[in-house]
């Protein structure tokens, strides 16, 4: 699963990759456009639970989740229309599963800003204004497409322009596909267009290294979060690109020490990452022996056999059982064994779902 980062140019979009990747693979600037071909990168789900496990399984070793991100060259105003490098930004977008939305939100005369001032909602308005007009366009020509075959009697194309006729006016309006109110089947249908502002967003708002302590009194910050309550099914985390990119070189040691010297306990970077695997719809389920204690992704809703399948195919073919406890209870009891005695080490079968934090075992036949 991939999560693109975008935003106009000089935002900090770079400097939030390069921190989020740990790497200094993006080219970080001071003018529009210093990233063209977008970079990705792997990056780890921080994961607390995990070392809670690490010794109750008297493991050495520890396999985190990962999602990727992709650092997409900044936008324009016009680049719906071909402007900047409006094309080659929508074409990326397309190929993300969420938005991570990095808005300055910090005062900086040696920093340029390409409209001239700092306005974090204006901006969002000039990107979703983008993301609509490119979506408009798209449902229209989806539109000239599906008519002929709806008028034929064709059921599924009848499907198809009864939800393209109620996308029209929603975008019209400069409502994002997200939040038109839709059917589980026509959610399904409306994925096959892949529509911009049908993809879940989280606003990263990027603050002044003075300001990540206070940042929820920041004034930019309480404008994103007003706005976002409002206009938008997402959600936002401050952040402070600066001071995470500094971190990048520092021991987790050095790292802890520099942010209680700022007056925050976590990194921001952890938060949003944390924050991106939720906004793709994602939750982990752990394995945990001698061997290793390592975490699995899995979409939310995930039944046992699927849950299996992540580990590998095998598994799901052949699913038999899959043995589970939750975390909470197998870390309040201190281990499998305890956790059965008490009756919280449970058999599930094929129409079971998984939950956040669940510890499992499958059983399959080969």
């Amino acid at each position: 699963m991939k999560a693109g980062i975008v935003g106009l140019p000089n935002v900090g979009k770079s400097t939030l990759f390069n921190a989020l990747t740990r790497s200094r693979k993006a080219e970080a600037a001071n003018y529009p456009f210093c990233t063209i071909d977008p970079n990705v990168g792997v990056v780890l789900v921080p994961d607390e639970r995990m070392y809670v496990l690490q010794k109750i399984a008297k493991t050495s070793v520890v396999i985190p989740a990962a999602i990727e991100f992709v650092d997409i060259a900044g936008l324009v105003a016009g680049a719906s229309k071909g402007e900047g490098l409006g094309n080659q930004f929508l074409a990326n977008i397309r190929e993300v599963d969420a938005i991570v939305e990095v808005v300055r939100c910090f005062e900086d005369p040696d920093v340029v800003h390409t409209m001239g001032s700092v306005d974090p909602v204006r901006d969002i308005e000039v990107i979703t204004t983008e993301l609509v007009l490119a979506d408009l366009d798209a449902v229209q020509k989806r539109i000239d497409k599906s008519q002929k075959k709806a008028k034929s009697g064709d059921k599924d194309a009848q499907a198809e322009m009864a939800l393209l006729e109620k996308l029209l006016p929603h975008l019209n309006s400069g409502k994002t596909a997200n939040v038109l109110e839709v059917s589980d089947d026509e959610r399904k249908l409306m994925r096959l267009f892949q529509l911009l502002t049908a993809k879940p967003v989280l606003f990263a708002c990027n603050v002044a290294e003075s300001d990540l302590a206070t940042a929820e009194q920041n004034p930019f910050v309480r404008k994103v979060a007003d706005y976002v309550a409002h206009h938008h099914d997402a959600a936002y985390v401050p952040i402070s690109a600066r001071i995470e990119a500094e971190l990048i070189d520092l021991q987790p040691e050095e790292a802890k020490e520099f942010l209680k010297d700022l007056g925050v306990d976590d990194s921001g970077v952890s938060a949003l990452i944390r924050a991106s695997y939720a906004l793709l719809g994602l939750e982990t389920y752990f394995t945990a022996g001698e061997k290793e204690v390592r975490a699995w992704t899995i979409h939310v809703g995930t039944k046992a056999p699927q849950a299996a399948g992540v580990i590998h195919t095998d598994f799901e073919k052949g699913f038999i059982k899959a043995e589970v406890v939750s975390y909470s209870d197998l870390t309040t009891l201190g281990s499998i064994a305890a956790a059965r005695e008490a009756g919280k080490y449970r058999l599930e079968g094929k129409e079971y779902v998984f939950q956040d934090g669940d510890v499992a075992v499958f059983r399959f036949a080969n």
